[in-house]
């Protein structure tokens, strides 16, 4: 498949939570999942060692009933002082793109499971203990399969809302729960319209430290 014509930092800036613009009328190629994942595996691991693996949902029943539970979480924080809606900044711009992440995130929270793919990032170990101190490994390939997606046109949403129900994905899903420990839930779809831009973020000042803190 082409590539967009996105160079290092457009792709890096430009590659957003994808919610209400996803296309769940498409399909999404077996293959195009399959090299996003093999791009996924040149990002850093621990040792060097290979724990990190990926669960995709295609089956429209399993897409249904995850979204159901991620729906049932989705409910609960939103009633939560948490709530993205509620985290409103004084600079009334940055306010006006809080407000739009929070009816993005809405949207998604009624429609995960109608995504044409399901996309769980997992790391493994000898036991969950284990899987959990290698979050490290699975985390930056996660990223990196959101990256390789953005460039085939694809939209992605890096959400971990889902692990307040971990057990029963995983039950779903044959996922060793004693083992493997999920990190990142996404939907995977086609993006509609790839015009994507940068965020609003912080001036670089603001968060970076020079020597000490």
């Amino acid at each position: 498949m082409t590539l967009l014509p996105l160079d290092p930092d457009q792709l890096l800036t430009t590659t957003r939570a994808v919610r209400r613009r996803l296309d769940f009328s498409r399909p999404v190629p077996a293959e195009l999942i399959r090299e996003c994942v093999a791009i996924a595996l040149q990002a850093p691991s621990a040792s060097n060692v290979v724990t990190m693996g990926f669960v995709v949902v295609t089956d429209a029943v399993k897409r249904r009933a995850i979204g159901a539970l991620y729906q049932d979480v989705y409910t609960a924080y939103k009633a939560s002082p948490g709530y993205a809606g509620r985290q409103l900044p004084e600079d009334p711009e940055r306010a006006l793109q809080q407000g739009r992440v929070a009816r993005s995130a809405d949207y998604l929270g009624e429609h995960l499971g109608e995504a044409p793919a399901l996309v769980i990032a997992v790391n493994e170990g000898a036991n969950r203990e284990q899987a959990l101190a290698g979050m490290g490994s699975v985390l930056p390939a996660m990223w990196s399969f959101m990256l390789a997606a953005r460039a085939r046109g694809l939209g992605t949403a890096w959400t971990s809302m889902h692990r307040a129900r971990e057990q029963e994905v995983a039950e779903l899903l044959g996922i060793p729960y004693d083992t493997v420990v999920q990190a990142v839930l996404s939907p995977l779809a086609f993006a509609k319209g790839t015009d994507f831009k940068p965020a609003l973020r912080p001036d670089p000042e603001e968060v970076t430290h020079w020597e000490v803190w």
